[in-house]
């Protein structure tokens, strides 16, 4: 079934603020109201340092908790192997704290590392007041050079990827790696983001019946080449793809729902590759 592109660009004035300042407190925004509310599987997408799309996001699990939904929470910042780690954070203090949770996780609750914790913290503080399950959702660098190196099934991964999948990954990769790598390798390199959207759509389907809310980059919500193609026909019916980009991005991706806001400040990330 084709599904409607629809855009939603918030009061900029708002998103302008959160975007200037960087801060991760979370902006008195409302979530556009969804078409479909009873979908049980919201894949929400981000551009990863953008203050305002978090603040968007927090603001809408916590209203899907008033309204009287638990879903369980996938993170693409932590990795699968410290699935187990996290629930022992939890287990071993009443109430548990988001940094516990995030230490155990593997990461720095001081925000040091690839993924700045100011952002994904009140989304585990709500998480962990609402006794929301907390799901590392990701395949880790090592995992993921494994891949690139031997393949997908030879580590427990569907090799059959549709070829439109494969070349549009690859067109990704060379893109945003400022063109600094050339096509043989883009090939190889795109094997790691399916290994990623096939382990993160496995976890939605361990979890699809509660309710899920996956927490991930926007490429890995992309309707066309992303988790949402290798779902269930039921599961995907059930589900909806919320792409979170910046104003002047590419909006050729497929998403069943787009939000735009404005740029967060940064630098030119292809600088230093020149």
């Amino acid at each position: 079934m084709t599904r409607r592109l629809r855009h939603t660009t918030l009061p900029l004035l708002i998103a302008a603020l959160a975007a200037a300042s960087g801060s991760c407190t979370p902006v008195p925004v409302a979530m556009p109201p969804a078409d479909t509310p009873a979908r049980l599987v919201t894949l929400f997408g981000e551009v990863h340092d953008n203050a305002a799309q978090h603040a968007l996001r927090l603001e809408w699990l916590q209203a899907t908790i008033r309204a009287g939904r638990r879903p369980a929470v996938l993170m693409e910042p932590f990795d699968r192997e410290r699935q187990a780690d996290i629930d022992r954070a939890r287990a071993a203090a009443q109430p548990p704290s988001a940094d516990a949770v995030i230490a155990a996780g593997g990461g720095d609750p001081g925000g040091s590392g690839g993924w700045n914790w100011a952002h994904y913290r009140p989304v585990i503080e709500l998480a962990l007041a609402n006794d929301l399950p907390i799901v590392a959702a990701n395949v880790s660098r090592p995992d993921t050079r494994r891949v690139i190196a031997d393949g997908l099934a030879a580590h427990g991964f569907d090799p059959r990827v549709p070829p439109d999948i494969l070349a549009a990954q690859a067109r990704e990769i060379e893109q945003t790696h400022c063109g600094r790598i050339d096509a043989a390798l883009a090939q190889r390199m795109a094997l790691a983001q399916v290994a990623r959207d096939q382990f993160m759509a496995q976890q939605v389907e361990t979890h699809a019946a509660r309710g899920v809310l996956l927490v991930a980059g926007n490429g890995h919500v992309r309707s066309d080449i992303g988790v949402p193609r290798w779902l269930r026909p039921e599961t995907r019916r059930a589900s909806e793809a919320i792409g979170m980009l910046e104003e002047g991005d590419d909006a050729a991706g497929s998403f069943d729902r787009t939000i735009v806001t404005p740029r967060q400040p940064r630098a030119d990330p292809c600088s230093a590759m020149r």
